[in-house]
């Protein structure tokens, strides 16, 4: 007769990640958190979980990994002794505010409720193998435990946390008058540790996102977040440039007030014109030893003009343009464009396209060395105008180009949408065909 069995309850709170900003957001108003290093996670959208869980096959090169989590539930059976355990998928996790030693609020992830064991995070690829499996980190200084209740929190601090809104407020309006920020930085020192010190964006969505679950505290404490891959985890020094993509950006199920925001949006800025504008940039320019964070209120005032100056500022490390990167940019966004000339029905509305790449510099070559020396060198990698130095050539693995941000997303196969749309998204490719012509006019403009 079979043993019977129990599950070993596992509390989660001893389980908590403490969430950390995600340095590298340079655009979006939604707040996104990094889980660990190779994993971000944002708040659940269902209109964009239902996006990652249904996206077609040949996409998913062009978006973030969708993350598993495995809840691993461990039995026991009545004299202890232990016996298999059993599975669970999701890739959800429950976020909530805690105080700290220092009674600062900290984001801090658990399993879903309900869902106790230990869990680990993979990538929702067939070829993952089991070895590399992400523990849910059990480390002191990623466990946050507190007596108090959120309502005793918010009673005790009230008057605190007030103050501490006003001057929020004051810092976003400082932020958006000041478009455009140059930060000097240490060259000797780590330049990916410093960036956590400047990016502005991060903070504010961070910020809000903290004061957001404050005001809610008396009635909630527990947000369902999706976990996804984190695009910058690869590069030393990401150079990140947030583009909105399309001629539309308002949903279907938007308000009449809101829709009529958006268009306005659109017909006062380059989306409306060329179907994409600057939503956010972060570049290092390593020859002048400044980080330059671009925000989208300035993004949105650039002409096509200027939104093409702003695409050479991006690919230009303060010394010379990084015209090796312009053809693997061109090559990814004219497979993106094949791909989403095949797919029936979807309308990405508001969404974003990711173009990073690293701003670290590679050991520079001289360019009177030996002819043997430079037979890695790649034509286009010569910089002539720099006179003396080169980067070594990149691959087409050297720059990424993502889509992001699903939530007003539209397809025939979300079944409780009202409006089925017919053919492609008509405006995003529009957009995609302006950002590769505005490319390769920079590309054959630098001499390429």
């Amino acid at each position: 007769m079979s043993p019977a069995f129990r599950t070993m309850d596992v509390e989660p709170r001893t389980k908590g990640i403490l969430l950390e900003p995600f340095v590298h957001q340079v655009g979006g108003h939604s707040c996104v958190l990094r889980f660990n290093e190779t994993t971000l996670c944002k708040p659940l959208v269902p209109r964009e979980h239902q996006f990652y869980e249904t996206l077609p096959a040949e996409m998913r090169k062009f978006t973030p990994q969708y993350k598993v989590v495995l809840i691993f539930v461990r039995f026991a059976d009545e004299f202890g002794a232990s016996g298999n355990r059993e599975t669970k998928e999701q890739g959800v996790v429950s976020v909530c505010f805690e105080e700290d030693e220092e009674r600062n609020l900290c984001l801090i992830a658990y399993p879903l409720k309900g869902d106790h064991g230990t869990v680990d995070i993979v990538d929702n690829s067939d070829c993952e193998p089991k070895s590399k499996l992400l523990r849910w980190t059990n480390k002191k200084h990623h466990v946050l435990e507190t007596e108090k209740s959120p309502k005793e929190w918010v009673r005790q601090h009230r008057k605190e946390e007030k103050m501490k809104s006003h001057k929020l407020e004051e810092e976003f309006e400082w932020l958006k008058k000041s478009e455009v920020l140059y930060y000097s930085v240490e060259k000797k020192g780590n330049i990916s540790s410093q960036l956590k010190h400047y990016n502005p964006w991060s903070m504010k969505c961070h910020q809000q996102q903290l004061q957001r679950m404050k005001e809610n505290a008396k009635h909630r404490n527990q947000y369902k977040f999706i976990l996804l891959e984190n695009l910058t985890s690869r590069y030393e020094v990401p150079c990140v440039l947030d583009l909105k993509m399309g001629t539309r950006q308002h949903g279907d199920d938007a308000s009449e007030e809101k829709a009529a925001n958006q268009i306005r949006k659109c017909q006062q800025s380059t989306s409306a014109v060329i179907g994409v504008r600057v939503c956010g940039m972060q570049v290092y320019q390593a020859g002048t030893g400044q980080l330059m964070f671009m925000n989208k209120y300035h993004g949105r005032k650039l002409s096509v003009q200027g939104f093409k100056e702003a695409l050479f500022q991006f690919f230009h490390n303060g010394r010379c343009l990084r015209r090796e990167l312009l053809g693997p940019v061109l090559k990814k966004l004219t497979e993106l464009k094949a791909v989403l000339e095949r797919q029936e029905s979807y309308r990405f509305y508001s969404s974003s396209l990711l173009v990073i790449y690293d701003g670290k510099e590679w050991p520079d070559v001289a360019l009177d060395s030996d002819a043997e020396d430079l037979e890695d060198l790649s034509e286009e990698s010569a910089d002539e105008s720099a006179g003396a130095y080169a980067y070594k050539p990149l691959g087409t693995s050297s720059v990424d180009v993502r889509m992001i941000d699903f939530a007003h997303t539209t397809c025939r196969l979300y079944g409780e949408d009202s409006v089925v749309h017919e053919g492609q998204d008509a405006g995003y490719i529009f957009g995609l065909q302006s950002l590769i012509d505005i490319v390769t006019e920079i590309s054959e403009e630098s001499g390429e």
